[in-house]
């Protein structure tokens, strides 16, 4: 028959290699048997493309060391890593203990500020007055104080002139409504909320101005409509035990502020004192003996190209994930014509480089502060810290990433993963009963309880509560208050703490336990498995089999050989 004269002919022939051969009809369509002939080939390279994707897949979910073995590259992101952890940490230990001496030097001025200028005071104890006479005896102590800082104080202190009202060093106020009578007898009152505000200026006895004035003994307090009384003045003093640790000293200005509140119209006037500190560079500065450190420079510089290098390391690695996601799920719906579900695409995206990169951020940007505060040309103390300790706290908790490898130490990771949904579903309905709770405590028992004052106080009373602390305080004061609501505090404080600590917390233990144990079940039984792993799992080259890597070969290393 015509058909068994077939034989197969390549695309890539000659015309002499078509005229020559036994095939009939040339220059007509290419039969069946020719197209039969292609199938092979063809069927052939998607076979090799197949294996060529679950290779580039397996060596994707590879930990360090098997990609080292199996394409002999060091791990030059995991050493990054292990330094970056060494030099952030160095980094916020050096950053902490300078930042500790700024705030002991803040606490102790402000207490230092307290025991000059308010009368009577005592650490610890409520400042208040009750009489006419004794607000007035406050009053001109503080301004008595200030005018003879200088022979008084054992601190070095200096006068900020020209701050005050009309160009002068301290401000003496009152603010008052511009109306207000009012008559208890008659149960009649008669008041305009506009406040209006009455200012005294003062400088104190420098040779450089005028002797002291004395007219704060002349200021008129409106005692029947007074809201508050403050006295504003600043003083500049300078920080030299940072000398200790090499550094320039710091130059403070602190912003007093002494207020009278008289809002409650109570009786009962506080008092208290606000201490603002600011930072500015020191003009002039000479230390002798003293040589210029650049070395924690260099190393903020050090921590935030580290960090630089091993952010762009890790947006490398998440853009390949998404690269090869997009390989993947394109190979499996047009060529086995299969969907990929969302949870095998998210695989793709590792979340600790997403932690990573988060980490190296705020790294950079808190190493940057931390120049600009050793440079004296900012004092962010408060922000620099945040971000320096939340970025330090994120590389550590990434080590479990690379802990994660080993299965003798993944236990922690994988029973987190595992409860956290449960979890977070059982803290949503414990979280609404906690807040009503919240809500109850603080509006019938604040009145009567100083831990119940406040939403915040509230919260923080109750999660004491849970824990164990503070129990016998928290029912002893109660008994002070009336019988009413004695009896409703004991009825609230035993019915939470019996719910939240016999119930809440078991169950939240349970939920943990429960996933522990059943992680370690799944150790002594078949795991199921993805589709995606499934594909993987078809790939039986290891990774020292010599198909991963190049032509060139790699000496082994002592960081990726040890077995743990």
């Amino acid at each position: 028959m015509a058909s068994s004269s077939y034989t197969c002919i390549h695309d890539g022939a000659t015309e002499n290699d078509r005229l020559l051969s036994s095939v009939a009809n040339y220059g007509s369509p290419r039969p069946n048997a020719l197209v039969a002939c292609e199938a092979p080939h063809k069927q052939e390279e998607e076979e090799e493309e197949e294996e060529a994707l679950r290779r580039k897949l397996k060596y994707f979910f590879m930990s360090p060391c098997d990609k080292y073995h199996a394409k002999g590259r060091k791990p030059f992101k995991l050493g990054l890593q292990l330094l970056k952890i060494i030099i952030v940490t160095v980094q916020l230990v050096l950053f902490g203990l300078s930042n500790q001496m700024v705030v002991t030097f803040k606490e102790e001025n402000t207490a230092t500020f307290k025991h000059l200028f308010l009368e009577g005071y005592e650490d610890g104890a409520e400042q208040a007055v009750h009489t006419q006479d004794e607000m007035y005896s406050r009053v001109h102590f503080a301004v008595e104080q200030y005018m003879a800082l200088p022979q008084i104080s054992l601190g070095q202190y200096a006068y900020v002139l020209g701050v005050g009202v009309k160009g002068s060093a301290l401000s003496l106020c009152q603010r008052y409504y511009r109306r207000g009578t009012i008559d208890p007898v008659n149960d009649t009152f008669d008041i305009d909320s506009h406040v209006d505000t009455e200012c005294i200026g003062l400088n104190p006895l420098t040779p450089s101005l005028a002797p002291a004035n004395t007219d704060y003994k002349n200021f008129t307090l409106q005692f029947f409509k007074l809201i508050n009384v403050t006295i504003d003045f600043q003083l500049k003093a300078i920080n030299i035990q940072t000398i200790i640790n090499n550094e320039i000293p710091d130059c403070y200005t602190f912003a007093i502020t002494v207020v009278m509140d008289n809002r409650a119209h109570s009786g009962k006037v506080k008092i208290s004192l606000q201490n603002r500190a600011s930072i500015q560079e020191c003009k002039g500065p000479n230390v002798s003996r003293h040589a210029d450190s650049y070395a924690r420079e260099f190393l903020d510089v050090l921590v935030a190209f580290v960090c630089l290098l091993s952010l762009l390391l890790c947006g490398r690695s998440i853009l390949r994930g998404i690269v090869l996601q997009r390989e993947y799920v394109q190979f499996f719906t047009h060529g086995l014509g299969r969907s990929v579900s969302w949870g095998e695409r998210m695989e793709f995206i590792n979340g600790w480089y997403i932690l990573l990169i988060v980490s190296d951020m705020f790294t950079i940007i808190g190493s940057f502060i931390k120049i600009g505060i050793e440079s004296k040309n900012l004092s962010s103390y408060d922000m620099c810290g945040i971000l320096l300790g939340t970025s330090t706290l994120l590389v550590w908790v990434g080590v479990i990433r690379y802990l994660s490898f080993f299965q003798k130490y993944n236990i922690l990771i994988v029973t987190l993963r595992a409860a956290f949904p449960n979890v977070i579903r059982f803290c949503c309905c414990a979280a609404a009963i906690y807040m009503g709770y919240c809500f109850c405590g603080w509006i019938v028992l604040g009145p009567h309880h100083t831990k119940f004052r406040s939403l915040s106080t509230v919260s923080e009373c109750l999660f004491s509560l849970i824990n164990g602390d503070d129990m016998f305080v928290t029912f002893h004061e109660m008994e002070k208050s009336g019988t009413l609501v004695w009896i409703f505090s004991q009825v609230y404080l035993y019915t939470f703490i019996s719910l939240f600590i016999y119930m809440v917390l078991s169950l939240f233990i349970a939920l943990i336990t429960g996933a522990y144990d059943t992680i370690m079940a799944q150790t002594q039984e078949t795991v199921r498995v993805s589709h995606l792993h499934e594909f993987i799992a078809e790939c039986t080259d290891t990774p020292s089999s010599g198909k991963f890597r190049g032509p060139e070969g790699s000496s082994c290393s002592f960081l990726c050989c040890c077995n743990w």
